[in-house]
Protein backbone atom coordinates (compact mmCIF):
# COMPACT_ATOMS: atom_id res chain seq x y z
CA UNK A 1 0.00 0.00 0.00
CA UNK A 2 1.11 3.54 -0.56
CA UNK A 3 2.37 5.53 2.38
CA UNK A 4 3.49 2.60 4.50
CA UNK A 5 6.86 2.81 6.22
CA UNK A 6 8.72 -0.36 5.17
CA UNK A 7 12.01 -1.20 6.89
CA UNK A 8 14.51 -4.04 6.98
CA UNK A 9 16.14 -4.79 10.30
CA UNK A 10 19.10 -7.10 10.95
CA UNK A 11 19.73 -8.09 14.55
CA UNK A 12 19.43 -10.74 17.24
CA UNK A 13 16.33 -12.03 19.02
CA UNK A 14 16.21 -10.76 22.61
CA UNK A 15 14.10 -13.73 23.77
CA UNK A 16 12.35 -16.74 22.30
CA UNK A 17 9.36 -15.69 20.17
CA UNK A 18 6.17 -15.71 22.27
CA UNK A 19 3.30 -17.56 20.57
CA UNK A 20 -0.22 -16.84 21.82
CA UNK A 21 -3.74 -17.31 20.52
CA UNK A 22 -6.56 -14.77 20.43
CA UNK A 23 -10.02 -15.62 21.72
CA UNK A 24 -10.96 -16.22 18.08
CA UNK A 25 -8.19 -18.81 17.67
CA UNK A 26 -5.79 -16.74 15.55
CA UNK A 27 -2.11 -17.30 16.36
CA UNK A 28 0.04 -14.25 17.08
CA UNK A 29 3.78 -14.22 17.73
CA UNK A 30 5.64 -11.40 19.45
CA UNK A 31 9.40 -11.06 19.45
CA UNK A 32 11.96 -8.33 19.99
CA UNK A 33 14.87 -7.81 17.60
CA UNK A 34 17.88 -5.91 18.90
CA UNK A 35 20.16 -4.29 16.31
CA UNK A 36 23.55 -3.21 17.65
CA UNK A 37 25.69 -0.69 15.85
CA UNK A 38 29.47 -1.21 15.70
CA UNK A 39 31.57 1.96 15.50
CA UNK A 40 35.25 2.16 14.61
CA UNK A 41 37.17 4.36 17.05
CA UNK A 42 40.15 5.74 15.15
CA UNK A 43 41.84 6.95 18.35
CA UNK A 44 42.08 3.43 19.81
CA UNK A 45 42.01 1.68 16.41
CA UNK A 46 39.36 -0.71 17.64
CA UNK A 47 35.69 -1.42 17.13
CA UNK A 48 33.30 -0.59 19.97
CA UNK A 49 29.59 -0.95 20.56
CA UNK A 50 27.52 2.01 19.44
CA UNK A 51 23.82 2.66 19.79
CA UNK A 52 21.32 -0.20 19.82
CA UNK A 53 17.72 -0.39 18.63
CA UNK A 54 15.17 -2.66 20.29
CA UNK A 55 12.19 -3.26 17.98
CA UNK A 56 9.07 -5.21 18.98
CA UNK A 57 7.85 -7.36 16.05
CA UNK A 58 4.55 -9.16 15.48
CA UNK A 59 3.21 -11.74 12.97
CA UNK A 60 -0.13 -13.51 12.66
CA UNK A 61 -1.70 -16.95 12.02
CA UNK A 62 0.29 -19.74 10.35
CA UNK A 63 3.22 -17.41 9.81
CA UNK A 64 3.32 -16.79 13.57
CA UNK A 65 3.42 -20.53 14.27
CA UNK A 66 6.24 -21.05 11.73
CA UNK A 67 8.30 -18.30 13.36
CA UNK A 68 7.78 -19.72 16.86
CA UNK A 69 8.78 -23.21 15.67
CA UNK A 70 11.90 -21.98 13.82
CA UNK A 71 13.60 -19.18 15.76
CA UNK A 72 15.12 -19.01 19.24
CA UNK A 73 16.68 -16.46 21.56
CA UNK A 74 19.95 -15.04 20.26
CA UNK A 75 19.33 -16.06 16.63
CA UNK A 76 20.61 -13.54 14.08
CA UNK A 77 17.63 -12.62 11.87
CA UNK A 78 16.73 -10.42 8.93
CA UNK A 79 13.24 -8.96 9.31
CA UNK A 80 11.36 -6.77 6.86
CA UNK A 81 7.96 -5.28 7.44
CA UNK A 82 5.78 -2.26 8.05
CA UNK A 83 6.16 0.07 11.01
CA UNK A 84 2.88 0.51 12.87
CA UNK A 85 2.18 2.86 15.73
CA UNK A 86 -0.52 1.90 18.20
CA UNK A 87 -1.81 3.48 21.35
CA UNK A 88 -3.97 2.43 24.23
CA UNK A 89 -5.49 3.90 27.38
CA UNK A 90 -4.69 2.01 30.59
CA UNK A 91 -7.25 2.27 33.37
CA UNK A 92 -4.74 3.81 35.76
CA UNK A 93 -2.75 6.25 33.66
CA UNK A 94 -2.31 8.44 30.59
CA UNK A 95 -2.65 7.28 27.00
CA UNK A 96 0.44 5.39 25.81
CA UNK A 97 1.81 4.88 22.31
CA UNK A 98 4.36 2.45 20.94
CA UNK A 99 5.75 1.38 17.59
CA UNK A 100 6.06 -2.20 16.39
CA UNK A 101 7.07 -3.92 13.17
CA UNK A 102 4.33 -5.90 11.42
CA UNK A 103 6.43 -8.66 9.85
CA UNK A 104 6.25 -9.26 6.10
CA UNK A 105 9.27 -11.58 5.90
CA UNK A 106 11.74 -13.00 8.42
CA UNK A 107 14.59 -15.44 8.18
CA UNK A 108 17.86 -16.44 9.78
CA UNK A 109 21.00 -14.56 8.78
CA UNK A 110 23.45 -16.96 7.19
CA UNK A 111 26.54 -14.80 7.66
CA UNK A 112 27.68 -16.75 10.75
CA UNK A 113 25.31 -19.74 10.72
CA UNK A 114 23.73 -22.39 8.53
CA UNK A 115 20.05 -23.28 8.26
CA UNK A 116 18.02 -26.20 6.98
CA UNK A 117 14.76 -25.19 5.33
CA UNK A 118 11.75 -27.48 5.65
CA UNK A 119 8.56 -26.62 3.83
CA UNK A 120 5.53 -26.56 6.13
CA UNK A 121 3.07 -29.25 5.09
CA UNK A 122 -0.60 -28.55 4.54
CA UNK A 123 -2.36 -25.32 5.40
CA UNK A 124 -1.09 -25.20 8.99
CA UNK A 125 2.46 -25.60 10.29
CA UNK A 126 3.72 -28.26 12.69
CA UNK A 127 2.36 -26.49 15.80
CA UNK A 128 -1.22 -27.17 14.68
CA UNK A 129 -1.69 -29.86 17.33
CA UNK A 130 -0.35 -27.69 20.17
CA UNK A 131 -2.86 -26.61 22.76
CA UNK A 132 -3.67 -22.91 22.59
CA UNK A 133 -1.92 -20.85 25.26
CA UNK A 134 -3.66 -18.38 27.50
CA UNK A 135 -3.80 -14.79 26.30
CA UNK A 136 -1.29 -12.39 27.85
CA UNK A 137 -2.46 -10.54 30.96
CA UNK A 138 -3.66 -6.99 30.38
CA UNK A 139 -0.79 -5.57 32.46
CA UNK A 140 1.98 -6.52 29.99
CA UNK A 141 3.96 -3.82 28.23
CA UNK A 142 3.75 -3.27 25.36
CA UNK A 143 0.17 -4.47 25.30
CA UNK A 144 -0.36 -7.46 23.07
CA UNK A 145 -2.94 -7.07 20.30
CA UNK A 146 -6.19 -8.96 20.73
CA UNK A 147 -7.13 -8.95 17.05
CA UNK A 148 -5.18 -8.65 13.82
CA UNK A 149 -4.95 -5.21 12.23
CA UNK A 150 -7.58 -4.32 9.64
CA UNK A 151 -4.89 -4.25 6.93
CA UNK A 152 -3.70 -7.79 7.75
CA UNK A 153 -2.99 -9.61 4.43
CA UNK A 154 -3.67 -13.08 5.88
CA UNK A 155 -7.21 -14.52 5.78
CA UNK A 156 -9.10 -15.00 9.04
CA UNK A 157 -9.55 -18.62 10.25
CA UNK A 158 -13.20 -18.58 9.07
CA UNK A 159 -12.04 -17.62 5.54
CA UNK A 160 -9.25 -20.21 5.37
CA UNK A 161 -10.08 -23.06 3.03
Amino acid sequence: MAGETKITLIGNLADNPTLQYTDGGAAVVNMTVIANEKVYDSATRAWRDGDSLSMPCVAWRGYAENIAASLTKGARVIVTGTLKQRSYQPADGPRRSFTELLIDEVGPSLRFATAEVTKASGKRPALQQAAPQQAAPAATWPPRPTAPPATNPWPTPAMAG
